[in-house]
Order: C-alpha cells, then structure tokens, then sequence
C-alpha cells in the first residue's frame, strides 16, 4: 500500500526465499538451516523495532491532540495484530515485548539482531525480568545477553534458572512480590482438542496443584486395586468430573450449549458435520446421539432456522431496540461463533454495532456482530471504521488508522457445501451436555 525502497526490499527477500534453488549437498542444507535462522531471529528483532517505532510514533501524535494519557495507546495492539494476523492479546504481547527490548534490554535485541536470539528466548529474559526495576533488568541484560557465546550454547531451562538465580541476588524482596502476584492470576481455561475432547486447564498456586494431583492419583490407584478395568488417566478425568460437578461421570451435566446442524444429518442420516458453538466442528453421528440423549431427557429444544438460496448466511432479524435482544443475540453467536476480527479465536463477549449506534447504526444481524471484549474496545479508538460490505457471507470491512482494510467473513454454516438453489434448512439446538 505504501510501497518504499525498504519495503520493496523486503517484498523482494520473500520472493527469493521461495525460489531459493532446493538441490543441495546434506551439510550445504545444514548450513542454510542455520542461516535461516539467525535471518529469523534478525527479522523478529527488526519487527520488534518497527513496532516500538509505531506505538511511539502513534503516542506522539494522540499526545500532541490532546488525548489523554491513558487512551493514547488504544488500538494499537490491534492494528499490529492485524498486520502480524495474530489475535489482539497475542499482539499486546508482542507489543509490550517490543518496547521492553527497545527501551531496557538493547543487549537482548542486539543479540536477536546478530541471529544469536530467538523471539522467544527474548520472551523469556523479558517476562522473567518483569518484577525487576530497569536498572536490575539492565543488569541482567547485559550479564545474560551481553555473553553471546554463552547465551548461545544455554537451554531454555539453563536460561531461566539463571536469569532467576541473578534475580534473586540482585532483588529478592521484588521474586517475592512476584510470586504473590502469580497466586492472584490464578484460573480456569478450556480449548478444544482433536474428537471431540477438549482440554481443561487450571493455573494454581504450586501447592494446590500437586495436591489436586495426588489427591486423583490416589483415587485411580484405589479404583485399579480394585478391580476397576478403567485405565489410570481414565479413573483421574471420571473423578475430577464427579468431584466437580456432583453428579456420576456418566450422567449429564447441566450445562446448556448451542449446537448448529442441517435437517439431512439430524433426520435423515446424512454425514455433514455439525458445529458446536464455542468448540467447532463435530461429527454427524455424534451431534445426533447427543441431541437424542438431550430429547430424551427434555434437556434440549430444537429451533428451525433457513439460510438465504444464494449466499449460504442466515436470514436476518431485525430489531428496533438500541440493544440486541435475546434472539437476535443468539442469532449473531450461531452465525459467529467466535469474535469477528480477524485472527482473533476469543469467545463473542459483546453484541457489537458494525456502524455505531450514535452513528444511526440500525439494531439487525446486517449491522450486528459478536466480539471479544478487547476487540470492542479497539474498534471505538480513534481512526477505526467498520463497515458491512457485500459478500458470499456476512462481510465487514475493517478499517484501521493508517488506511489499511481488513475483509471479515462470518464462517460458512453446516451445509453451506450442499447448497442448491432451494434455501437450506438448518436446526439450531440448545440442549445439556452430557459429561
């Protein structure tokens, strides 16, 4: 968009990269191996500048006009994100990596520069300094990466531990406080996994971990004493289920979830997957054996829903209220799924306005799309614009502060494949997921 002799540049090195001739004797490809990484490793140290660069250069600007402090950095992470095609928190990170590196570890980036560093041995040395004062991170900054010769022969493990042992030396009250700081983060997460599984994952104080552990160990060991022919992993996931939510690993969990499928793999038998709302695709036979055992059970309700014959989106609702009400709500997460922006896989938080509300923005599925909280955030910072635009699906166009535009497309629907000129009939289910 904005082409620049430094731009063309680097056009021009990913070009060649591609046409990089592949025939080669064995130790010529080790030695491309190795200079292919230490042009990695100056890379994500040129990226990191020019990121510093830029939330400078933005800061600047907003504090010139008057911005307040606190808001001067808005949308930032988000516009790098976009151009990185990352999520916004994995852009905040990288973002906030890039100014540590600039401002208080230059050894550490000059390292990254000369190829010696990776991204992500620069990660560590800046989160592990993070309880430090500058002048103590400078320290270890140049004591740790300042020694390339070392740095370079150090496992991440090596390097941690020296980079705490320094800490610890150099600011023991500081480890404390970090420590105290991590006990409060504690939490909860949960992602999908291959087959329909999915991964649960508690973050707790050390002590609590291992005793959770042990406390499940000592569960399988007695049921496998006892004759349970359940392995040990088996044991430990059906206990931590039970312990949790009171009720036998077998029965159903009263834990409402969406689940979108077509009429042919509901009634019919047809193989076209369905979707889980919030986890993605799962197989036909298994969204009908849960939707069965859920009707069964009258833990579920079936919802008729139609997409349009020529575009596969789902017919629109409209509404007259400034907030979206329930069914337009639930409407904008099964056509969703998750948040909008591009490269961002966080759960819908906010029923967003593409156009804004004090802007005339109507309340409809036309104007309306599920965001993260972040992503609702960054779109209200100065300079960013949205609107829907035509497509195949529901399109919005992002614009950000510097001119560059971003297409997001909702995701096709279950069926979308099949489609022919007749609209396609889809079932929307709200029903309890069996444990």
């Amino acid at each position: 968009m904005f082409d620049s002799p430094h731009l063309a540049d680097l056009r021009a090195l990913t070009v060649a990269l591609s046409r990089l001739e592949t025939p080669a004797p064995d130790a010529e490809r080790i030695d491309r191996i190795r200079a292919m990484e230490d042009l990695k490793n100056a890379l994500c140290a040129a990226q990191a500048r020019e990121t510093a660069a830029l939330d400078t250069s933005i800061r600047t600007q907003r504090e010139q006009v008057g911005v307040r402090a606190d808001k001067q950095g808005a949308g930032i992470a988000g516009q790098v994100g976009l151009a990185r095609r990352l999520s916004p928190h994995q852009a905040a990170v990288k973002l906030g990596l890039a100014t540590v590196l600039t401002v208080e570890m230059p050894c550490t980036l000059a390292a990254m520069t000369s190829g010696v560093l990776s991204e992500w041995r620069a990660t560590l040395l800046v989160r592990e300094t993070a309880c430090l004062t500058v002048e103590d991170r400078q320290t270890i900054d140049r004591a740790i990466a300042g020694d390339r010769d070392r740095l370079e022969q150090m496992g991440d493990r090596e390097l941690i531990g020296e980079i705490q042992r320094l800490a610890a030396s150099l600011d023991a009250a500081s480890v404390v406080r970090r420590r105290a700081r991590a006990e409060a983060e504690r939490t909860v997460t949960i992602r999908p996994a291959p087959d329909t599984m999915s991964y649960l994952t508690g973050l707790l104080p050390v002590t609590q971990g291992v005793a959770i552990f042990a406390a499940l160990s000592k569960a399988a060991d007695s049921a496998r004493s006892a004759g349970d022919l359940r392995s040990r992993g088996q044991v430990m996931a059906d206990t931590l289920v039970e312990r949790v939510t009171g009720r036998p690993a077998t029965e159903p969990v009263p834990v409402s979830i969406d689940l979108v499928m077509t009429d042919r793999s509901l009634l019919a038998g047809d193989s076209e997957p369905a979707e889980l709302i919030g986890y993605g695709i799962v197989p036909a036979e298994w969204a009908r054996a849960l939707v069965s055992a859920a009707t069964d059970s009258r833990l579920a309700w079936l919802r008729r829903v139609y997409t349009a014959p020529t575009t596969g989106d789902l017919i629109a609702m409209d509404s007259r209220a400034q907030r979206f009400p329930a069914g337009l709500h639930h409407w904008l997460r099964v056509r969703d799924r998750s948040c909008r922006t591009p490269w961002c896989d966080a759960p819908i938080r906010h029923d967003d306005h593409v156009v804004r509300r004090a802007d005339a923005g109507p309340t409809s599925a036309a104007n309306g799309q599920g965001l993260c909280e972040a992503c609702n955030y960054a779109k209200d910072a100065v300079g960013w614009r949205a609107r829907p635009r035509s497509g195949i699906r529901h399109t919005v166009r992002i614009t950000t502060p510097t001119g560059h535009t971003y297409d997001s497309t909702a995701p096709p629907l279950p069926g979308t494949s099949h489609r022919t000129t007749t609209r396609l009939e889809l079932y929307f289910a709200r029903l309890v997921l069996a444990a």
